[in-house]
């Protein structure tokens, strides 16, 4: 799978730019602030509706204009679909598939996959537990775009379970009357049940990329692991010997059963996949607060290199995205980062300069300056 042709409209800093790509490596180069990282982040709202550089749309609108479009010709085999994603900040975005009627936007997912390396990968082993609940939830959802559904259910339900929580604990604290939580019950349910799908596919996820990452961080820093990791629930532990998504919806159930009274006095959800955390280990101790600056580099890029590997074996390879990534890294780990990922099938790069990316990438050239992009 590639993406042929790239059209932006009033997309962060371009008015409009048309940007024809090939098979095979891409670079974008030009001084940092010129717009080539706005590019490749483009591809990779496609991928997943979300921006790996900021939470919200609306700083992905050009400024004083009230919305922007992202248009790819994506090709998969002798098939090709034109995809486009209409992004209205404050408003319902738009999605529509070969020009066609408007379609749901989470239905284009599936249609462009992307694994992206990035200087804010390091966030994945030094950063806060939600940077890697929302690196397994992207892969999950690569995987099956289906649990697209299932990630917004469980943010609905979440939110209305705190709201319905929040208003006890206030209730509570200002000597009012008491909230009616006869419907608790109720959310616990539906919470129980998304939940249990959420937690089953993660759960799953994790065994089949452990090995990956494993043997990705020994091709990237030879003798330097193992690499391993730990899924830690508020269900408890790692939920040892729990396999079916009724055995988690159960063991959900009672975990929030336990923990209700604290959760209507401090009024927010205390049980659940949004409070779980991947512990990532490198030998025996974690790899935050324990790897260094490179042992943590090679980390977070060994999980990148795991996403690929398993998307590509399942069958539709992903478009890999190098963002200012070569840049970070020392020469060993730059050189065997590049020829573990030079066969890909479409590799978009960005580089300040082109000096950074190595002989073994070499392949189409545009140079992006002053909102322009242009073939070197």
């Amino acid at each position: 799978m590639h993406v042929s042709h790239l059209s932006l409209a009033d997309f962060r800093s371009y008015a409009r730019v048309e940007v024809p790509l090939d098979p095979g490596v891409t670079v974008f180069v030009g001084p940092n602030g010129q717009g080539k990282t706005n590019l490749v982040e483009a591809v990779g709202y496609l991928a997943t509706l979300g921006s790996h550089r900021v939470s919200s749309d609306a700083p992905l609108v050009r400024m004083g204009a009230d919305r922007a479009v992202i248009r790819a010709a994506v090709v998969q085999g002798e098939r090709q679909q034109l995809v486009e994603l209409e992004l209205n900040p404050g408003r319902a975005n738009r999605a529509r598939i070969n020009r066609s009627s408007q379609v749901r936007p989470r239905d284009v997912l599936g249609i462009v996959r992307t694994v992206l390396f990035a200087p804010e990968d390091l966030a994945l082993v030094k950063g806060d537990p939600g940077e890697r609940r929302r690196f397994l939830d992207e892969l999950i959802t690569a995987r099956s775009p289906r649990m697209a559904a299932v990630r917004s259910d469980y943010e609905r339900v979440l939110k209305q379970r705190n709201t319905l929580l929040k208003s006890a604990a206030m209730a509570r604290r200002h000597g009012g009357r008491g909230v009616d939580l006869s419907t608790l019950d109720v959310w616990d349910q539906h919470l129980g049940r998304v939940g249990a799908e959420l937690l089953a596919q993660r759960l799953d996820l994790i065994a089949t990329i452990a090995p990956l990452a494993d043997k990705a961080y020994e091709q990237l820093a030879p003798g330097g692991g193992p690499v391993a990791f730990e899924y830690r629930s508020s269900v408890g532990g790692g939920l040892p010997g729990v396999h079916s998504r009724e055995e988690l919806y159960e063991q959900l159930l009672a975990a929030l059963l336990d923990a209700r009274k604290q959760e209507i006095e401090r009024g927010v959800t205390l049980v659940g996949p949004h409070r779980d955390d991947l512990v990532l280990k490198l030998g025996q101790l974690p790899a935050k607060g324990y790897a260094s600056h490179g042992e943590s580099w090679s980390y977070a890029l060994s999980l990148r290199l795991a996403s690929y590997d398993l998307l590509r074996a399942e069958g539709n390879e992903p478009v890999l995205v190098l963002d200012d990534v070569f840049a970070e890294l020392d020469v060993r780990r730059r050189e065997r980062l590049a020829e573990l990922v030079a066969p890909g099938e479409q590799v978009l790069v960005t580089a300040a300069v082109d000096d950074d990316v190595p002989i073994v990438l070499a392949g189409a050239r545009f140079a992006v300056a002053g909102g322009e992009v242009s073939r070197a």
